[in-house]
């Protein structure tokens, strides 16, 4: 176990559903906690967490306390947090220049479709949360399960980048090769 846990920031546009899910989801797994610390934020932030985004967490019985939506430039100050693994979970914010990261830390993109974008009724946009939801928490899981301080670097970012892959995400093995 480490001394200081990971700081992980969770990077999206909006920062008011995946982001939110993936920081919330991660400051409550037992396999995570005192080991990693979930942030979030986002390039162009709502300004508001979604509320099926909440009501899914407070059904889940994870803690939605102290969760907003906020830009990336509190992130990117001289006094922030020192970052270790910034993971982008939408196409758009991974896609914009992102700010200077003080640290270096390890990046890679876990695009999940956009759970706030879904149509339907009120039961289809709750299945397409928690569909984002399953999917970040596999994701998670597999991340705080690494060996993080028996990895180098490369192999660090590599098996962050597999990850984020589609079909890594949904089973622990990829085609058979056992990882």
């Amino acid at each position: 176990m480490t001394a200081k846990p990971y700081n992980v920031l969770f990077l999206c546009t909006g920062n008011s559903a995946r982001s939110i899910l993936a920081e919330a989801t991660i400051n409550h797994l037992p396999m995570g906690l005192g080991r990693f610390r979930g942030l979030s934020a986002g390039s162009h932030p709502r300004g508001e967490v979604q509320p099926m985004a909440l009501e899914l967490l407070r059904s889940l019985g994870i803690s939605t306390e102290g969760l907003r939506s906020k830009s990336w430039e509190e992130f990117a100050q001289h006094d922030s947090p020192r970052l270790d693994f910034v993971l982008t979970v939408c196409d758009r914010a991974a896609a914009e220049s992102c700010p200077i990261w003080p640290g270096q830390p390890m990046t890679a993109h876990w695009g999940v479709p956009d759970p706030a974008a879904a149509e339907g009724d009120d039961e289809a946009r709750r299945r397409a949360y928690r569909e984002a939801y399953l999917v970040l928490r596999r994701r998670i899981e597999l991340m705080v399960s690494l060996p993080i301080e028996g990895l180098d670097r490369l192999a660090l970012q590599d098996r962050l980048a597999e990850i984020g892959e589609p079909l890594f995400s949904l089973s622990p093995t990829r085609g058979g090769e056992g990882r």
